[in-house]
């Protein structure tokens, strides 16, 4: 039990190793340096004093009537603020006045405060903060274009780059008409990219369009896989995208990293030694094999099987994320189980074997022939990407041949056909970018703004920043077409 103000604190728990183990006992500590805090419980406030002074508390409450004449305007002062932040641009006068009938409500019960309460509640239920809404100009025609209000481009800028409302200063701009002109917008780019909110777009964009998230599903039959190295290879990747954006690195860095960031966890299942700690540090590559994507467990991870690896899974994955051409899925009435397709009586003990065998059907081999000797240039990884040489004893043949005659040994290989396709890359790469940005799938229409963006930030060696300061700029993010199909009632 222990006394705390009012506000956000600091909390870590450990666990304390107070004394070096000697000898055999070496195993224990091992052992114990793999032990992680599944779950902390804090109880309280015990014996609360008042409402204390907080950080939200001082947002909220911008004046403080000093009598009670003046806590009408106090509050009329302090909802039209909010509402202002909450709605994304300027309250009108009667949504202000429905905030209002709120606060008197509220006021007549408990007093100024409750009152504020009442009315807050009330702007966290209302349309115009749950839903963002961007007006149509009257007398459009289907298929017109228009641009986008200046509050409406705020509510865009700040939810594709901090997944988060506009601050005053993006409202401000907004609602002095200059946040469109370009050189300004680039500079709130810049501001915005700068602020520690932008981590939005590794935690949300990142583990999008890389499927991190789905690493909270997997759960591989493997001894050595446990909570704390799934939470460690999701943080590997998700910082190395951080980097790439903080640093201002070409978006191809992703997938020739020369670094990454490593934790005593990851680092003893990769078998890098003399790492120790929790916390994660940069770490300058000396093994080829794990520079990119391609070598991060994480992605090998999750384009696994849960009990073997799948270079089906890891082949559609590049094919999808990385290079933009999803294959088709299994035709009709085809057996896509690997044991189901193997024949009776056949020794076929790796995974490369039965694939081989189920490329037979000439209805599986069109897509085949197009995933599988990706996957098979990553066979070296096991289902959660520890290095080996064998599979159930047999050496494993990582060699393969691509779609286009393209020869491959192993990972190094397949990441240099894949450098040598980085335009492709990069495509895909600002279609993902575009689609998020814009909160919608990318139609037929936007393709020549697409190329554009590329060709743009192709100047510019395809810094992710240039590509995210070309979507900001182009067309599709700052215009709209009127679709009436959006308008039909029932």
């Amino acid at each position: 039990t222990l006394p705390l103000t009012a506000g956000p604190h600091r909390l870590e728990v450990a666990f304390l190793h107070t004394q070096r183990a000697r000898g055999v006992d070496d195993l224990n500590a091992v052992l114990a340096g793999s032990t992680n805090v599944q779950s902390l419980s804090i109880t309280g406030p015990l014996r609360p004093v008042g409402p204390g002074d907080t950080p939200s508390r001082r947002r909220v409450f911008i004046c403080r009537p000093d009598s009670a004449t003046t806590e009408e305007a106090c509050a009329r002062k302090i909802l039209g603020t909010l509402a202002t932040r909450a709605f994304r641009r300027p309250v009108d006068a009667i949504s202000l006045q429905i905030l209002m009938d709120f606060y008197r409500q509220g006021r007549a019960l408990r007093g100024f405060e409750t009152g504020i309460q009442y009315a807050l509640a009330r702007v966290l239920v209302d349309p115009q903060f749950v839903f963002r809404f961007e007006a149509e100009p009257p007398g459009l025609t289907e298929g017109e274009v228009y641009e986008i209000s200046e509050f409406e481009l705020a509510s865009r800028l700040s939810f594709f780059i901090w997944s988060s409302i506009p601050d005053d200063e993006l409202l401000a701009l907004a609602g002095a008409g200059d946040l469109s002109e370009p050189a300004l917008l680039a500079q709130q780019v810049e501001r915005m990219l700068a602020d520690p909110k932008a981590s939005a777009l590794v935690s949300n964009f990142a583990s999008q369009w890389l499927g991190l998230r789905q690493l909270d599903l997997v759960n591989p039959l493997s001894a050595d896989f446990d909570g704390a190295l799934k939470l460690a290879m999701q943080r590997e990747t998700e910082r190395l995208f951080a980097s790439i954006l903080r640093e201002n690195r070409s978006i191809v860095t992703l997938l020739d990293a020369d670094y990454s960031f490593i934790n005593e966890r990851l680092a003893r299942h990769y078998g890098i030694p003399n790492i120790r700690g929790s916390h994660f540090r940069r770490l300058e590559l000396s093994d080829e094999k794990r520079r990119g994507l391609l070598g991060q467990g994480s992605i090998l991870t999750l384009t696994s099987a849960p009990n073997r690896t799948s270079p089906v899974k890891r082949g559609q994955w590049v094919m999808d994320n990385l290079l933009g051409t999803p294959p088709p899925p299994p035709p009709p009435g085809v057996e896509a189980n690997l044991e189901e397709t193997a024949p009776a009586g056949a020794e076929l003990t790796t995974v490369r074997q039965r694939l081989e065998f189920h490329r037979v059907n000439p209805a599986c081999a069109g897509c085949h022939s197009m995933m599988d000797p990706i996957g098979f240039a990553l066979e070296n990884f096991d289902l959660t990407g520890q290095w080996r040489e064998t599979e159930a004893g047999v050496p494993i043949n990582v060699s393969a041949k691509l779609w286009d005659g393209t020869l491959l040994q192993g990972p190094e290989s397949l990441r240099q056909a894949l450098l040598e396709r980085r335009e492709l890359f990069v495509a895909t790469a600002a279609e993902k970018l575009l689609t998020y940005a814009l909160g919608r799938k990318v139609e037929y229409y936007d393709r020549p703004t697409l190329r554009h963006i590329v060709r743009q930030a192709g100047k510019d060696d395809y810094r992710l920043r240039a590509l995210i300061q070309e979507i900001v700029a182009s067309p599709a993010f700052q215009m709209r077409i009127k679709n009436d199909r959006f308008q039909e009632l029932p």
